[in-house]
């Protein structure tokens, strides 16, 4: 559920139609997009903007209640492993998936936001909280 002001139109549009547990995820730029899901293409070249970068952005207009990231993130980014514990400090209750089933779980997302992420396993399925 949407919290504050966007600027992104599309990514607005996306938090405030958000109930409680749908699902966002936000990529790399190599993530597949499944068919039919909506993709928010904000990848200007590689690396700009970055997972962090939008993930931030996104958490500070969107009340998640659960984050789930591919286990291999623990070995091969450590950027994102440090990210994934702060958001549980936040209260965000976290689970670790392989990278196969994080992908088969993007299957059932409202949308991705596809970053210009270029570091291994710099995805996350945000699950929407409640605010009340």
């Amino acid at each position: 559920m949407k919290k504050h002001g966007h600027l992104n139109r599309d990514i607005a549009r996306i938090l405030a139609s958000m109930g409680h547990t749908d699902s966002l995820v936000i990529a790399d730029c190599g993530l597949p997009i499944p068919p039919g899901v909506e993709c928010v293409d904000l990848s200007l070249r590689l690396g700009q903007p970055g997972f962090i970068e939008t993930l931030d952005s996104v958490l500070a207009d969107f009340q998640c209640e659960r984050a789930v990231f591919a286990i291999e993130c623990r070995q091969h980014n450590p950027a994102v492993q440090d990210r994934a514990e702060r958001m549980a400090k936040d209260g965000a209750a976290l689970d670790f998936v392989s990278h196969e089933e994080f992908k088969q779980r993007c299957l059932a997302a409202r949308a991705v936001i596809r970053t210009g992420e270029c570091t291994p396993y710099a995805n996350v399925i945000l699950h929407s909280g409640v605010i009340f």
